[in-house]
């Protein structure tokens, strides 16, 4: 059975690449705890399309 508790996925997308106008977008899936962090994931991930480490943000 799988484990109850306040972790959950999100979705980290690039907020350079959507400005930026290049075809593809940039993300990643990560778990975060609900409890202790009610903001949104703010994180630097390498984007491949752009080759640079970029800002992911959590999406809904």
């Amino acid at each position: 059975m799988a484990k109850r508790g306040s972790r959950i996925q999100v979705i980290m997308e690039c907020t350079e690449h959507k400005d930026s106008g290049l075809p593809g977008t940039s993300r990643y899936i990560t778990t975060k705890n609900k409890k202790n962090t009610t903001e949104r994931l703010e994180l630097k991930k390498f984007n491949p399309i752009m080759k640079k480490v970029t800002v992911h943000k959590e999406i809904k």
